[in-house]
């Protein structure tokens, strides 16, 4: 399966749990992991915002499919 294709993937999964519950790790770099659970509020083309039921530091938040795909962004429904 080539990059495009994962991608591709990805963007369909993200794009079929729009609106739904999920458990979110987000992977901000330098050992900071944020553990949430959110929704998927808006998808895009390129990204997709997620909005946390919790108060965490985040409010709305975008991320790209890329994030998925690289790992940094890990979710569970």
């Amino acid at each position: 399966m080539t990059n495009a294709e994962k991608l591709q993937n990805v963007k369909d999964e993200i794009f079929n749990l729009k609106g739904k519950n999920l458990k979110l790790v987000v992977n901000k770099g330098r050992k900071k992991i944020i553990k949430f659970t959110g929704i998927i509020e808006s998808v895009y083309p390129s990204m997709f915002i997620i909005k946390p039921h919790e108060n965490v530091d985040l409010d709305r938040t975008s991320y790209s499919y890329n994030d998925v795909l690289c790992g940094d962004i890990s979710y569970k429904i």
